[in-house]
């Protein structure tokens, strides 16, 4: 049975109780660097534990201080009720900051990374920088075209699996293993921290076991990310108010195809200011680009050259 995992701490925001993890519970110090981390459109927090830990052996156990919520509507913050969406994520961003001080480096992984860009873009001066992966750059979907589809068109099994009820915690990594990009990953090293991230998203019905994940904010969410004229200009908005930003992108898609999210030729298309700075990570997925160890030594460089800036 999977073990619920407690938030370290909980903040208050407009309509609830966020959850927000530590991932490095051995700093101690008040004046440590912080790095904020937003998660996907069907993740949570612990989604960041190897960053934190790859971050911990460089800076030292006392060194930095890694914070990733549960967003609103997800894991241990599933009953913050809404108003679901990009900038209420980014709200609930500042609330976190105003609770904890400091002048974090933001790291958001896909629909996160559209969460740290409004956040950035709506209150430039309370970040240290802006880390993108995979996310925060959008293509806006055909007009009229249902949410629910294109999301199932973009995230595939993950949105499938919100409707979905499993027998067991097992039945629910069986269903994860037969995923294309996941199922090598929960095989590989990374695969006992992957099956606790993945437990944390489970609760128990009547019914068996499902998802977390409140289906209307990802479709809220989902809906922002896709088409809110706000939502997909914010990274052009936080880069001219002077937030360093870089932005690192995975070669392949969520289900491991070769087409990713992003590439050169899309990436052009989309006319980025001249200094947002741009990463390919190479061999990797939309999942791995956050966890498997080349690709965490890059995103670990990433947030170092922010820490850097002052």
């Amino acid at each position: 049975m999977p073990v619920r995992v407690e938030p370290a701490f909980t903040v208050e925001v407009d309509t609830g109780t966020l959850a927000v993890h530590d991932l490095t519970p051995g700093a101690t110090r008040s004046d440590v660097p912080v790095v904020l981390a937003l998660h996907g459109i069907t993740a949570n927090g612990l989604a960041w534990q190897v960053l934190a830990d790859e971050l911990v052996r460089r800076h030292g156990v006392d060194g930095i201080r890694v914070l990733a919520p549960d967003l609103r509507g997800r894991a241990a913050s599933r009953d913050v009720p809404g108003p679901w969406g990009i900038s209420a994520h980014a709200a609930d961003t500042s609330a976190i900051v105003s609770a904890f001080g400091g002048h974090p480096v933001l790291v958001g992984h896909s629909m996160g990374a559209f969460v740290a860009a409004s956040a950035a873009a709506k209150d430039p001066g309370r970040y240290r920088g802006l880390v993108l992966v995979d996310g925060g750059l959008g293509f806006p979907a055909p007009s009229g075209q249902d949410v629910d589809a294109a999301l199932a068109a973009v995230i595939g099994p993950a949105m499938t699996r919100l409707s979905m009820v499993f027998d067991s915690p097992a039945d629910h990594l069986a269903f994860w293993r037969r995923h294309p990009a996941v199922g090598p990953l929960l095989a590989g090293p990374v695969g006992p921290w992957l099956r606790h991230y993945l437990d944390h998203d489970l609760v128990q019905s009547g019914e068996g076991w499902r998802s977390s994940c409140v289906l209307e904010a990802v479709r809220a969410d989902g809906r922002d990310v896709l088409a809110d004229p706000d939502t997909l200009a914010a990274v052009q908005r936080a880069v001219e108010q002077g937030v360093d930003t870089e932005l690192l992108w995975a070669e392949r898609g969520l289900l491991d195809e070769p087409q990713g999210l992003y590439d050169e030729s899309r990436l052009r298309a989309l006319q980025l200011p001249t200094a947002l700075r741009t990463t390919r990570v190479p061999d990797t997925n939309h999942y791995s680009v956050i966890l498997e160890a080349s690709a965490i030594t890059r995103l670990a460089d990433a947030v170092d050259r922010q820490l850097a800036m002052r």
